[in-house]
């Protein structure tokens, strides 16, 4: 089986200026958008005692992604993705500006929450797939599985840091103004994207540009674009079965999972449940970073995803919290492994002149599909409890995960589609040695 290249050095994307940037900054616009939900949550909680509207907080933040990936996938095929990612900025902010202004002045109602919701739901799909295409452009293939991991990391360490900051913000100057004053820290990201030369596009600067406006029905077409190559299908597949079955769904029932462990209290145990899997995501970053354990393959992401189930699904039978923690630590782990291997080999493997509607359309698996865990970890525990409704959920997709592994190991190596001699040789004149370079990392790739 071959590999994608020889081992990258330790944290290689970090090594990229531009990326190195880009990353602290996306870091601290990340932890704005935890200080909304730290201190918005708990403000609706004040106002209205609402489960719907908790339920739908949930609903309004995965469906735009369920069902508009592939239409802002195509919008980043055509367009500067710096201008997507700062529109999506600019959605952010508004409903940070919104909350505080309502709060502040105590004319929040419900239809008023449910609006800033969607809009916050619009904000996080629009720049979704242009933040992959960008990254992509800074770094190149090489370096691609650490951008990945390590923009994904930032989302958890934003995790960890946002409760602490709002928190923080919410005794210094109370909900209102700590909302207004997080309007500010979203903006020297968008700031810094004005900066920057990357539009997303660069690296693939000889292959055409998409003519076609996108559509809201592309996802019809892109899954021809993907049906040729079974690896792009099969990524999609497993990041579609991980986010419907489990996707982050326990997060909401960690209430209930504390109580099962002996304690109702809000106390320093149930802290650590609720940032142990976001804490082993980021220790699995800096081991695989550090390490160079895993390179990108389908074999390797399937495996890895089906140790993340296997994790998830002790969880709720752990016996003490040492234990139940340890395995919420290891899911951390393991999850941040198959996901950005799955991530990295959709982007290399997707035709470029596509890149951002295969984005869109892994996004709308991997993302959107989490709608779906509400039902099958949520609503079915409701009914045979949320312990065995994770243990369920967790179970279908170990054994999907070893369905796929089995059919893999089946299949020769390089069975998948091949482009010809005449088909590489046009790529390489018309992008570039980069290009050229990627595309023979992607026809290694297994």
């Amino acid at each position: 089986m071959t590999t994608v290249s020889a081992a990258t050095p330790r944290f290689a994307a970090l090594r990229v200026r531009d990326y190195r940037r880009y990353f602290a900054w996306n870091l601290i616009a990340m932890t704005a958008d935890n200080i909304e939900h730290v201190i918005s949550y708990w403000v609706i909680f004040q106002a209205f005692h609402s489960p719907a509207l908790a339920g739908f907080a949930v609903i309004s933040h995965w469906v735009p992604f369920l069902l508009f990936s592939v239409y802002a996938g195509a919008r980043a095929d055509r367009h500067d993705c710096r201008k997507l990612i700062q529109a999506g900025q600019i959605l952010f902010m508004v409903a940070s500006l919104a909350w505080g202004l309502l709060f502040l002045t105590g004319a929040l109602r419900m239809w008023h929450a449910v609006a800033i919701l969607l809009i916050h739901g619009a904000a996080g799909v629009t720049g979704a797939a242009a933040t992959q295409l960008i990254i992509h452009d800074m770094v190149g293939g090489t370096e691609l599985q650490s951008a990945i991991r390590l923009n994904a990391t930032a989302r958890y360490l934003a995790i960890l840091l946002g409760p602490a900051v709002g928190g923080g913000l919410m005794l210094l100057l109370g909900p209102a103004w700590g909302l207004l004053a997080n309007v500010v820290i979203y903006l020297p990201f968008s700031v810094f994207l004005w900066r920057i030369p990357h539009t997303g596009h660069l690296r693939d600067a000889g292959h055409a540009r998409p003519i076609a406006r996108p559509r809201l029905w592309d996802m019809v077409s892109v899954l021809g674009e993907v049906r040729g190559d079974r690896r792009i299908a099969v990524m999609i597949l497993l990041g579609g079965i991980t986010s419907f079955f489990v996707g982050n769904a326990f997060q909401a029932q960690m209430p209930e999972y504390a109580h099962h462990l002996g304690t109702d209290e809000a106390g320093g145990w149930y802290s650590l449940l609720l940032a142990a899997n976001a804490a082993g995501a980021v220790a699995g970053t800096v081991l695989l970073e550090g390490t160079n354990l895993l390179r990108p393959s389908a074999r390797a992401a399937i495996a890895c995803a089906g140790v993340w189930a296997l994790a998830i699904g002790l969880f709720p039978v752990a016996p003490s919290y040492p234990s139940a923690l340890a395995l919420l630590v290891l899911a951390g782990i393991f999850n941040i492994a198959f996901s950005s291997m799955a991530q990295t080999l959709v982007q290399i493997l997707a035709p470029p002149r596509v890149r951002g509607r295969v984005v869109g359309l892994f996004n709308t698996a991997a993302l959107g599909l989490r709608a779906g865990s509400g039902l099958t970890v949520g609503i079915l525990g409701a009914f045979i409890t949320v312990q065995w409704s994770l243990i369920l959920s967790s179970a279908v997709v170990a054994t999907s995960a070893v369905v796929l592994f089995a059919l893999e190991l089946r299949l020769p190596d390089g069975h998948h589609r091949h482009d010809g001699p005449a088909e590489h040789v046009a790529r390489a004149s018309d992008a570039g040695s980069e290009v050229a370079n990627e595309t023979a990392r992607a026809e290694s790739l297994r």
